[in-house]
């Protein structure tokens, strides 16, 4: 193969990745409950906002399908792929490439992405999915004014309307001294 074919054959690769992802792909930011909680031996010391960002990267196909989801993985080299416990409407089981290591995210995922630009409204959610890795990487989710942060940023994404349920109970929550 020449030089210019293997080229040609990284820019279809390329092309193809950020178009499945674009249309398959979801760049989500949550925020998961996490105050302090009883263990056998121990309190096992919760986040001082009460709640922990859950970022991640991922894509979900059926089995029929699941090959493409190892492509996907092969090319990044970082992430996980697991069966989705939810069927849902449909008939086959379903899988989901995953990445939710920070570093991964960082190193990985972003940059490929802030390259390589995706042509739907789902580059909007990677920019806000961005914004939120570098809050968390900057340690701002520590603190209740940059969980509220999060939140508002989280809310406005994956075609939510906004939410001020969860940025009001962050805002009121006072820690435990």
């Amino acid at each position: 193969m020449t030089s210019a074919e293997n080229q040609q054959e990284r820019l279809t690769k390329l092309g193809w990745i950020v178009g499945f992802v674009d249309g398959e792909g979801c760049f989500s930011v949550g925020l998961i409950k996490q105050s302090d909680r009883k263990e056998k031996s121990r309190i096992r010391k919760g986040y001082k906002t009460g709640y922990q960002p859950f970022i991640e990267f991922a894509v979900t196909q059926g089995e029929k399908s699941l090959d493409s989801l190892k492509i996907l993985k092969e090319y990044f080299g970082v992430g996980n792929i697991y069966p989705n416990r939810r069927h849902d409407n449909h008939k086959e089981n379903l899988y989901r490439f995953v990445v939710r290591k920070r570093e991964d995210l960082l190193k990985v995922i972003i940059p490929f992405f802030k390259k390589y630009k995706m042509k739907t409204a789902k580059r909007e959610d990677f920019e806000k999915f961005v914004e939120c890795v570098l809050l968390v990487e900057n340690k701002e989710h520590l603190t209740t004014d940059g969980m509220i942060k999060i939140a508002k940023i989280a809310s406005t994404m994956n075609r939510k309307k906004p939410r001020e349920s969860l940025i009001r109970i962050l805002r009121d929550h006072t820690p435990s001294p």
